[in-house]
């Protein structure tokens, strides 16, 4: 006789394979990124992303170096909430606000930036810094350290509010 081991269809829940990605209670787990579009303003989005990194690097959000995909004519407003972490816990954090441009190729100009230091704690003789970085149809934030032979982990909480801008 078959028996049911596994429970992942269950009222009021989704579920992708065995991920609970909406519980019973309506909470949203275990995404890679989300998206949230206004029924009203269908041509706007607002997009959570989670990058990471080590060193002087690109951050990324998965291991293989993806960064956020910039859609072509497209205005973009793009605030950061970053972190960098050696393993003695200095901590270097802040927020980093762009605004981003996509032309109709994919050529992604970076506006303006402005970068707001929450704690630099980085001792005297070393440098870390952090930037926006763009690509074509991508965007991502550039790391660098030195001074320093120590490990340093960033990590960036990244909202991407995208407009059609043709």
């Amino acid at each position: 006789m078959p028996t049911n081991l596994k429970n992942f269809e269950s009222p009021g829940g989704y579920s992708v394979e065995e991920t609970v990605h909406i519980d019973a209670l309506h909470n949203a787990k275990a995404f890679n990124s989300l998206e949230v579009k206004n029924q009203f303003f269908s041509d706007s989005t607002k997009t959570n992303y989670i990058l990471r990194g080590v060193n002087t690097s690109t951050l990324q959000l998965d291991d293989v170096g993806t960064s956020i995909v910039i859609d072509n004519n497209t205005m973009n407003f793009i605030t950061g909430h970053f972190i960098g972490v050696n393993p003695q816990g200095v901590v270097y954090s802040g927020k980093i606000e762009s605004a981003v441009y996509a032309s109709g190729a994919g050529a992604v100009d970076v506006l303006s930036s402005m970068l707001t230091i929450i704690k630099h704690d980085v001792p005297q003789g070393e440098s870390w810094t952090i930037e926006p970085f763009s690509a074509t149809n991508r965007f991502s934030y550039s790391t660098v350290r030195t001074g320093t032979v120590q490990t340093i982990k960033w990590a960036v909480s990244t909202e991407v509010i995208s407009i059609d801008w043709a």
